[in-house]
């Protein structure tokens, strides 16, 4: 048990150095972003080519974790959803299998990841992203993003906190 507490506090502590020593010369225009691949994403084996996508398109993965929703956290994380008749689905769902947190950094990091992922139901979505890829519906849609600084900085800080800590332009 502490062999593997240790591993993952080096694995930890290796990605928050790789931050500001990615891209020195461009720190100051780097944006960073919330990035989630979903349970149905995962189940259909469609991690690897969705993080293809997301390198391919310029990204860089600051670090990623393969977690499981506990109901209080989804609870937490989706709580702008609460009270909403689709929110019990949402947290049912989300919680049904393990999902790939990500934090991506990049110029323009959000606009990005959300123009790549493709609107919210998949069924609406253009050719090439990756919910046209790789979503069903508006819930069973692969992957989730944060939509602005303010939510990408909330969302980073519920999983990566030290991260929020220690660089202040997340």
């Amino acid at each position: 048990m502490l062999k593997k507490n240790i591993w993952k506090l080096l694995i930890l502590t290796s990605s928050l150095f790789s931050i500001p020593t990615y891209n020195n010369e461009n720190s100051q225009n780097t944006e960073y972003t919330f990035a989630m691949i979903k349970p149905d994403a995962i189940y259909a084996k469609n991690t690897g080519p969705i993080i293809s996508l997301i390198e391919q398109n310029g990204f860089v993965i600051i670090c990623m974790q393969k977690v499981r929703f506990a109901r209080k956290s989804a609870e937490l994380f989706y709580g702008e959803h609460q009270g909403k008749s689709f929110f019990e689905k949402l947290i049912n769902y989300i919680t049904s299998g393990p999902i790939i947190i990500m934090v991506l950094a990049k110029k323009d990091a959000i606009k990005d990841w959300r123009m790549l992922m493709g609107p919210t139901d998949s069924t609406k979505a253009q050719e090439g992203t990756i919910r046209y890829l790789f979503g069903t519906d508006v819930t069973e849609n692969a992957v989730h993003g944060s939509d602005s600084p303010e939510s990408a900085k909330r969302e980073i800080g519920l999983f990566f906190p030290d991260l929020i800590r220690l660089h202040n332009n997340l």
